[in-house]
């Protein structure tokens, strides 16, 4: 990696670029020049999706670090990056008023800015149903700092007491949990809908309900789920079971979002581990939870980083 000190012609206030390739962008939170001596710099996050340019062109009003081309079928380039600055002389609204008018100049049908360290953190709702393994370690993540979201409440179609640790812990940080019973599909979502809608995304953490088409259009947003099975392979319900009783040497977990189509949308991360003919469905299914908390934990990660870029109907690039 290497670090250009130049001064953009149309984004003055950018002190710090960093050029690499996709695949050794740092992610949030690491530092893109350890001897920059002001405390008060801070870093950015920059995506940017346009139609095909001369990569210099990009270059010249922002030192983006890297532009990638997805091929001709839809003709689109990808630009993403960080940049340190100083927040006293670049203010974060003018910075949004000055990317604008970047994704204006090259027609973008995307440009997002993220400032990890001055803007609020990701709002999130998770659903879930009775398994409680990928929930409880959500929490735990958020409690510990290790994903950048807020939760705002649980939703679940099971029924928790109020002596077990789900609650007790719920509780404890005064986040909501909303047990919506079996009923008519139209009337839940419709409650879910209710709950989700000042949230920036959801997800779904072993949530055995089907979310329809139409739930999916009036959200409007991303709904990330994790698939206890390394799809395509096993989709549908009991994947582990139909992975053991197919004798496989490799389990797996799934995270990727939610589109109409069961267990089909777009993969953020996939994870795998080596089983063989000594383990019994119970450390086959062990092995299997354990894959799946890991894994949904780095895709919501990668999602909050802005290091998942959807593209063409059902295809990303994630670095």
């Amino acid at each position: 990696m290497s670090i250009f000190r130049r001064v953009s012609s149309s984004l003055p206030h950018v002190t710090g670029i960093a050029k690499r390739s996709i695949k050794s962008l740092r992610i949030t939170g690491e530092s893109l020049d350890s001897s920059t001596p002001s405390p008060s710099l801070t870093h950015g996050i920059h995506v940017f999706h346009c139609p095909v340019i001369p990569p210099l062109s990009l270059h010249k009003h922002i030192h983006t670090f890297e532009h990638n081309s997805l091929g001709p079928k839809n003709w689109l380039s990808l630009y993403v990056g960080e940049f340190v600055f100083d927040p006293a002389k670049w203010p974060r609204v003018q910075m949004d008023e000055d990317f604008l008018k970047l994704s204006k100049i090259f027609n973008a049908t995307k440009s997002v800015v993220r400032v990890p360290d001055l803007d609020p953190k990701f709002k999130i709702a998770v659903l879930a149903s009775k398994q409680d393994h990928c929930l409880v370690d959500l929490l735990h993540g958020w409690q510990d700092g290790r994903l950048p979201v807020n939760i705002s409440c649980i939703i679940s179609n099971h029924e928790r007491g109020p002596n077990t640790h789900v609650i007790r812990f719920l509780e404890r940080h005064g986040i909501p949990y909303h047990h919506l019973g079996t009923s008519k599909e139209s009337k839940i979502e419709e409650e879910i809908l209710g709950l989700v809608q000042d949230t920036d995304f959801l997800v779904l953490a072993r949530y055995m309900q089907v979310l329809s088409g139409s739930f999916l259009n009036n959200y409007g947003k991303d709904v990330i789920n994790i698939h206890h099975g390394l799809l395509p392979s096993f989709k549908g319900g009991n994947p582990s079971r139909q992975a053991f009783v197919a004798g496989v040497k490799l389990i797996g977990a799934t995270s990727h979002f939610v589109t109409e189509e069961l267990d089909a949308g777009p993969i953020i991360e996939q994870m795998v581990e080596r089983v063989s003919h000594r383990d019994n469905l119970r450390s086959f299914v062990q092995k299997s939870e354990n894959l799946e908390k890991q894994c949904l934990t780095k895709a919501i990660r990668s999602y909050c980083e802005l290091r998942v870029l959807p593209y063409e109907d059902n295809r990303t690039v994630v670095f």
